[in-house]
């Protein structure tokens, strides 16, 4: 007898997590295994940031914290919003979350009504589909080509838009190929939205700092569309921080709102020892810390090795991923 939910019986495994799980086993058992199935910075948090923790256990932070985050938590994000990115957003506007996968979760359990269209770049994140078919939504695939560095052009975007169109959502730099969105290209995009108001943006900035081409954009820059955007970022991968599951939106007030309401019947708000840390994270520009520097160069030097190997091989044809530190794209 099945008693489990159709909801439950139609969502996927998160096949990232369960691959990882896996070569975790099969390393318990001695075998030599390279995990390249999670995106997870295999440096060491910080121990400037490990100290804030253990100060804030000692100071009995140890309660419930505000649903939406600690007020100054959220003070530190919109100053580093305002810093890194020139975005504008009040205390208000930001919602902490359990890790960006929440964060997306929140928004995406927020604007999604059965049947809604969401329009997801390939190749993408595994779990984008998965959250939306959670939303009782319907995932719309544009394929991005080695032409195009693996990004999607305003055309498909506007040949993939119908009436049943609510969101849609990318990743710059993008999870999994590398690819970095322009200002221009940003722009571009952000035109054909201006046309289609009813629908919104979810823009998954999570591996911002993981990028060797310099300064990070956001599709939130644009004024025209900025009240149709929401914003995921977190701590884990440019600070080195992924267990301590620590993401947020920033977001038009409306949907703040409504994720703050839905993440307080749920898990209530996010780790208090965490956030602590986080404070103490995003306060602190990571591009001016020696830590930052010694895993930005790694991964770079990295990239660089495999592009050399690959291109030994006859018949491979790579892109150059511009961020990330995990995969070419062949």
């Amino acid at each position: 007898m099945n008693y489990l939910s159709d909801r439950i019986n139609n969502l996927s495994e998160s096949e990232t997590l369960a691959m990882t799980q896996k070569s975790r086993e099969l390393s318990a058992q001695g075998f030599d295994v390279i995990n390249l199935s999670i995106g997870e910075p295999d440096f060491n948090t910080p121990e400037f940031i490990k100290t804030a923790a253990k100060e804030a256990i000692d100071k009995n932070f140890t309660h419930y914290p505000p649903v939406p985050g600690y007020p100054e938590l959220r003070q530190a994000i919109c100053k580093k919003l305002k810093r890194d990115n020139d975005l504008d957003y009040a205390p208000e506007q930001i919602v902490v979350s359990t890790g960006a996968k929440h964060s997306i979760a929140n928004v995406m359990l927020a604007l999604v009504n059965p049947g809604d269209e969401v329009i997801v770049p390939a190749p993408y994140w595994v779990s984008y589909k998965e959250i939306v078919k959670l939303a009782d939504g319907k995932s719309v695939i544009i394929p991005g080509g080695i032409d195009t560095n693996f990004k999607v052009t305003p055309e498909q975007i506007e040949a993939a838009i119908t009436e049943k169109t609510k969101v849609f959502i990318f990743s710059s730099p993008c999870n999994p190929t590398g690819s970095v969105y322009s200002k221009e290209e940003l722009f571009a995009m952000a035109k054909v939205f201006e046309r289609h108001k009813n629908i919104f943006i979810i823009s998954d900035e999570i591996y911002e700092y993981i990028n060797f081409v310099g300064k990070h954009e956001s599709i939130a820059q644009f004024d025209f569309i900025k009240d149709q955007v929401i914003v995921i970022n977190g701590v884990s991968k440019g600070y080195a921080m992924t267990g301590w599951r620590i993401g947020y939106i920033a977001a038009p007030l409306p949907i703040a709102k409504a994720c703050n309401k839905l993440q307080g019947q749920v898990t209530s708000g996010a780790c208090s020892i965490a956030q602590k840390a986080s404070f103490t994270a995003i306060d602190t520009d990571p591009k001016l810390t020696p830590e930052f520097k010694t895993m930005l160069d790694a991964f770079r030097e990295r990239r660089d090795l495999l592009l050399g190997l690959l291109k030994e091989i006859p018949g491979i044809i790579t892109n150059t991923p511009t961020a990330l530190f995990m995969f070419s794209w062949m």
